[in-house]
């Protein structure tokens, strides 16, 4: 048991000092309006594909994963296969509507399809204060963890990551977010395969066992059911296809997934975009919860001791500072840092680019000038990034994490609700701007009580979307033709802005 070394260290450093040179070498040419927002066309659809990727595989993730698998099952793996959901009605209904409408943003499509700027307003807000508390605790809880394991003061851990990702995304727009994304998950995905492989290496049987012990009760175990007639409960066709509105939640009305869909209008692309990135995510999802369960072998099973902070969702990143090779280690601790990296510059650049495109250019009363634009993005980007590095700090040092968690679990249901606004708008004709505004509130209002005042056990969060879209359908089409007939409105949707014009 070595632990974190000298030469850890100094590949960790290297490694992100790599990171921040590419991140300033792609934002050489100067970025203005539509190429700082939306690149400059000339970035290829497998980088932008391994960037979704990136965004969407948070740190959180990486590190409970394998957790999950450790101490349970492979229960939660299920909602991985909710892209066999998402994916397809993505590419299907909403890629070509997004494309022959060449949106500048995902809240610009509600302006077309509503003729609303306020409902624009309204989804560029609420995503906004969501990715700001996503932000926060995306640098947090990996900077906590590798202090722990490294000795290096969270603070400084935090500091780093923040100004890193500040800096590239300030200076480079998209583009330069995109290639680093690029870089930082095909690190991922090559160390923690080096991992998987490296671990079942070193356990008596390799893959075998870690087969076996899946076989004994270790995939799913029988209190664990594939279906329940009460279909608001957890069971393994409730994790397929509620994950599976979750993440089309994330794919059609998230401005940081949605932003890289503007990068291209040729469908095809696209549509190779959305299959690697589901093929990606199922493969990596996979690896770790392979990697969960040989742990499991490997520690429990096997005997060999336990290192030390080897809690649940520490336990992979404990193996790799204390099981693998010198230099390795610090590749990999790397990884867990570049998987915050890349939600956070994404996070930063969406953000800038919806309050710059959804709200400031909304309104101002006159058009603002592309050098305008983009100074207003570099700006809310600095100022979000320290802001986000604060509360991280404040979060790191205070005792107020049950706080910030009952905040990140309400605004974990804002996608959902988001996402029925948009399935509203799409999948209906009669839908108007009076019905959105209702179902919003509807939706909101009911998926608030089904938060906080119904008990988990009979209710799962896997449902949650799956409520609110249906919630904004049911209510939302309803009210709209009700103000229809009141107002003798017989208006139309714009073309391309439903399923029924693409």
């Amino acid at each position: 048991m070595q632990g974190f070394t000298t030469i850890d260290l100094i590949i960790l450093v290297v490694y992100l000092a790599a990171v921040l040179f590419a991140g300033l070498h792609f934002s050489k040419k100067e970025m203005q309006g539509k190429e700082f927002f939306k690149g400059d066309g000339t970035i290829p659809w497998w980088v932008t594909s391994v960037s979704i990727f990136a965004t969407l595989l948070s740190p959180i993730s990486f590190l409970s994963l394998a957790g999950n698998s450790y101490a349970g099952t492979w229960i939660m793996w299920f909602a991985q296969l909710g892209m066999l959901v998402a994916i397809p009605i993505t590419i299907k209904f909403f890629l070509p509507i997004y494309s022959k409408l060449d949106i500048d943003t995902a809240y610009h499509y509600l302006e077309i399809r509503f003729n609303s700027k306020g409902l624009r307003v309204l989804g560029a807000v609420m995503f906004i204060v969501y990715q700001i508390g996503r932000m926060s605790i995306i640098m947090y809880l990996p900077s906590m963890v590798l202090a722990q394991l490294t000795g290096i003061n969270v603070n400084i851990l935090i500091i780093v990551m923040g100004v890193i990702a500040i800096i590239y995304s300030y200076t480079g727009g998209l583009k330069s977010v995109l290639w680093t994304d690029f870089i930082q998950g095909s690190v991922l995905l090559v160390g923690v395969t080096f991992a998987l492989f490296y671990l079942a290496g070193g356990i008596d049987g390799g893959f075998g066992a870690i087969f076996r012990s899946m076989g004994e009760g270790k995939f799913l175990a029988p209190n664990e059911p594939i279906f329940d007639i009460n279909i608001l409960k957890t069971s393994v066709f409730l994790l397929i296809v509620g994950a599976g509105f979750n993440t089309l939640s994330s794919y059609i009305s998230s401005q940081d997934i949605v932003q890289r869909f503007t990068t291209t209008t040729d469908t095809k692309k696209l549509n190779k975009m959305m299959l690697t990135n589901g093929a990606l995510s199922i493969f990596i999802a996979t690896a770790f919860y392979m990697i969960g369960t040989g742990l499991h072998v490997f520690y429990q099973t096997q005997g060999n001791p336990l290192p030390p902070a080897a809690q649940q969702d520490q336990i992979f990143a404990s193996y790799i500072a204390f099981e693998l090779p010198v230099g390795i280690t610090g590749l990999l601790l790397a990884a867990i840092y570049a998987a915050a990296q890349s939600t956070l510059s994404t996070g930063l650049n969406s953000v800038a680019t919806s309050w710059t495109l959804d709200i400031q250019e909304r309104l101002s009363k006159k058009e603002l000038s592309f050098k305008t634009q983009t100074r207003i993005a570099q700006f809310v980007s600095l100022g979000v990034g320290i802001f986000a590095i604060a509360v991280s700090i404040i979060l790191a040092n205070g005792n107020i994490k049950s706080a910030y968690e009952w905040f990140n679990g309400f605004m974990g249901l804002v996608l959902g609700i988001l996402g029925g606004t948009f399935i509203l708008g799409a999948f209906t004709k009669v839908a108007n701007a009076f019905g959105a505004y209702v179902a919003f509130i509807v939706a909101s209002a009911a998926m608030i009580y089904i938060k906080y005042m119904v008990p988990a056990e009979n209710v799962s969060i896997w449902s949650y979307s799956i409520i609110s879209i249906a919630i904004s359908l049911v209510v939302g089409v309803p009210a709209s033709i009700l103000y229809r007939k009141v107002k003798g409105d017989n208006e139309k949707p714009k073309a391309n802005t439903t399923i029924y014009h693409s």
